[in-house]
């Protein structure tokens, strides 16, 4: 199995302007890559029809470009729509194709438009089709007025 729980070693304990402690952060040449299963790294399966979760073919620029990062050091999370009942066939379907991850977030909520908001940097990039390496480019995006 692939799976690997993501180590706390490489978080560092981070401090507000006040000096207090806050969440800890990786350091900045570190990515948290949360990624979709279903129409991202492989054709769409809706919850529906759970038989075809075993069965789907994954992307192959998607496997390798998950994997690259994985091995350069990135932190590899799937979070997917699937519920805690399609658990188990989506990491025997994971396992089966070699892809490399520290975690599966289920449960993300279904219909697209999705808004996130936290207090970390967050960045968005839209799957259209193919992973290749990631590029800087700069974009209208919404933000709280001030």
């Amino acid at each position: 199995m692939v799976y690997q729980e993501q180590s706390d070693a490489s978080l560092k304990e981070a401090f507000n302007e006040k000096g207090e402690r806050i969440s800890p952060q990786l350091p900045k040449h570190v990515k948290n890559f949360l990624i979709d299963i279903d129409g991202t790294v492989c054709d769409d399966v809706p919850n529906e029809e759970p038989e075809r979760m075993g069965t789907v073919l994954p992307y192959p620029d998607a496997l390798l470009m998950l994997n690259k990062w994985y091995e350069e050091g990135h932190v590899v999370f799937f979070f997917t729509s699937r519920t805690e009942a399609h658990r188990e066939v989506t990491e025997q379907w994971l396992s089966k194709h070699g892809f490399k991850y520290h975690g599966i977030l289920f449960g993300k909520p279904r219909g697209g438009n999705y808004h996130w908001i936290d207090n970390h940097i967050v960045r968005a990039t839209r799957f259209k089709g193919k992973f290749t390496d990631l590029v800087v480019k700069n974009h209208e995006i919404e933000v709280f007025s001030e």
